[in-house]
C-alpha cells in the first residue's frame, strides 16, 4: 500500500483526491495538509472531503516524513517548496499544478535527479490520449493546415491559457519543428493583421463552473479536423493522479509526464 500525502487538501482537487482515495486499496492517506491559517486546519480530512471521516487531520505544514509519495495540486511558490522537501527527504511527488515557469520546472528537473517526479499540467486519460493524437494529426497534416487551441475553464481559474492548452500547443508545435516563443499567438485585438502560416493560436474563455475544455482545430482548404476534450467532473485528474502515483512507485528516479505513465511515450 502506497502512503500518499496531499497538499491543499482542503481545496477543490484535494478533496476530489481523498474522495477518490476511499475506495482505492492501493492507496492510504497518512498526511494532509494545507496553508497556515485556513479554516480546515484541524479538521478531519475526509470529513473535509465530505466521504466519511479518515483519521487524519488536517495540519499546516508539510512537515513530517509519514508518506511515500506527495499528490500537489497546488500553486507553483507553494510546488517548488514541496518538491525540495521530497527532494531533501527522497519521497516521490506527483505535480498536477499549472502556471509553472520554465524556471520552475529546471528547478523541477534537477530535483528529479534524485527523486521520482511525474509532472503533468493535466492528469486526465483522455486528455493524454488526446495529446498523443495531436502529435499524429500535426505530423501528418503539416504546413497544410491552420492550427488554433480553444479552451474554456471555470470564472475562478487565475492562469490563462491553460496548462493543458500550452502543453497541447507544445507537443504540436515539436511535431512541426516550431516553438510557441515563436509562433504562439496568445492575444488578437484590433487590426491584429492577417494570420501568419506558422502560427498556433489559443482563444482562452473564463465561465461558469466549466470544469474543463479543450479543442484544438486543423482547418485547412476544404476540410477541418478538430480534436477536443470534454471534462465534466474533477474525478477524471483525481484518478489520473492516483494512477501516476501507483506507476511512480515503480520507477527509482527521474521526471516523467502522463505519456509515461500510460504508456504513450515514443
Amino acid at each position: 500500500m502506497i502512503r500518499v500525502a496531499i497538499a491543499g487538501a482542503a481545496g477543490r482537487m484535494g478533496q476530489t483526491l481523498i474522495q477518490a482515495m476511499r475506495d482505492d486499496p492501493r492507496f492510504e492517506l497518512t498526511h494532509a495538509f494545507e496553508q497556515p491559517g485556513h479554516e480546515g486546519v484541524g479538521r478531519d480530512a475526509g470529513e473535509l472531503a465530505g466521504s466519511g471521516s479518515v483519521s487524519v487531520p488536517v495540519t499546516d505544514s508539510i512537515d513530517g516524513v509519514d508518506f511515500d509519495t506527495l499528490i500537489d495540486f497546488t500553486v507553483p511558490a507553494a510546488t517548488l517548496s514541496h518538491t525540495d522537501f521530497c527532494r531533501r527527504h527522497h519521497r516521490q511527488i506527483v505535480i498536477g499544478t499549472t502556471g509553472l515557469t520554465d524556471q520552475d520546472r529546471t528547478l523541477i528537473n534537477d530535483a528529479a535527479g534524485e527523486i521520482g517526479v511525474v509532472l503533468a499540467p493535466n492528469m486526465s486519460v483522455g486528455v493524454n490520449l488526446c495529446l498523443k493524437l495531436l502529435q499524429v494529426a500535426a505530423q501528418a497534416l503539416g504546413d497544410t493546415v491552420d492550427i488554433e487551441v480553444i479552451e474554456s475553464h471555470h470564472r475562478n481559474k487565475v492562469d490563462a491559457p491553460s496548462g493543458t492548452a500550452l502543453r497541447m500547443g507544445e507537443v504540436i508545435a515539436q511535431a512541426l519543428d516550431r516553438t510557441l516563443a515563436e509562433n504562439g499567438v496568445f492575444v488578437r485585438h484590433g487590426q491584429a493583421g492577417a494570420r501568419r502560416d506558422h502560427d498556433i493560436g489559443f482563444a482562452t474563455v473564463r465561465a461558469g463552473d466549466i470544469v474543463g475544455e479543450h479543442s484544438v482545430m486543423f482547418a485547412g482548404t476544404g476540410e477541418r479536423v478538430e480534436i477536443a476534450h470534454k471534462a465534466t467532473s474533477r474525478a477524471i485528474y483525481a484518478n489520473g493522479a492516483l494512477r501516476a502515483a501507483a506507476w511512480l512507485a515503480g520507477q527509482e528516479f527521474g521526471v516523467y509526464d502522463m505519456a509515461d505513465v500510460l504508456g504513450l511515450s515514443t
